[in-house]
């Protein structure tokens, strides 16, 4: 696999039995291959930003990972945290309960008020959908507010919930974002295959635990 698939991949982590020393052979992978960033639980931003210091690979971290359910307050002190602590990238999950409700005025405030606090910074927020909870009006909706608010990416899922990326669902959100943002597949994504139908497509960016396996073309024994 070339080093142009390699560049699209966030390298991702977020195990809760997730170890310094696992953390730390992520950190070697990005750097070896190439890829975009790592992508790890908040805790791990530190150490990560120390590890990578110098290198290309950038540190992506999540926000109200996975659930989504806290309040603004709370999701703005932690990417407040994160960015100063060494985050390059910030993947912020969207309050889901309150798009299902069609609150979306709410969705558009969450979002913008994340998105000032990282642009500040000139860094990157990407918005988590957990596109298998939402009927296909409520992701376009959430395109929508994203690309209002600011938001640099929007984000098909977690990878923890009932579902992952779908071309179908993608394509949805390419449709509807257009040039305006940048789509981030995650979910599911385990083999080069499926790796290149989402760049083909036209996703920017993908999310996978799987990194390995599509970068080398084996079947890689995870000490993850």
């Amino acid at each position: 696999m070339n080093k142009l698939t390699a560049s699209h991949i966030d390298h991702t982590l977020l195990k809760a039995t997730a170890t310094k020393v696992q953390i730390g052979k992520l950190c070697e992978e990005a750097r070896k291959y190439g890829f975009a960033t790592v992508c790890i639980n908040p805790y791990w931003v530190p150490f990560c930003s120390e590890l990578l210091k110098n290198t290309t690979v950038k540190v992506c971290t999540v926000v109200g990972f996975p659930l989504g359910a806290i309040s603004i307050e709370v999701k703005s002190y932690e990417t407040e945290w994160c960015l100063r602590n060494g985050a390059d990238e910030i993947d912020m999950v969207m309050n889901i309960g309150e798009a299902l409700s069609g609150n979306w005025e709410y969705i558009t405030r969450e979002i913008r008020t994340l998105s000032e606090i990282v642009h500040r910074e000139k860094c990157i927020l990407k918005v988590i959908f957990e596109n298998c909870l939402l009927s296909k009006e409520n992701i376009v909706d959430a395109c929508k507010c994203s690309m209002k608010a600011g938001a640099d990416f929007v984000k098909t899922s977690t990878g923890l919930s009932t579902g992952g990326a779908t071309v179908k669902d993608v394509k949805l959100m390419l449709d509807t974002v257009g040039k305006v943002c940048k789509v981030k597949a995650a979910g599911g994504i385990r083999n080069a295959e499926q790796a290149m139908e989402m760049i083909n497509l036209g996703v920017a960016r993908i999310g996978t635990s799987a990194g390995m396996e599509i970068v080398t073309g084996k079947t890689v024994k995870s000490s993850y």
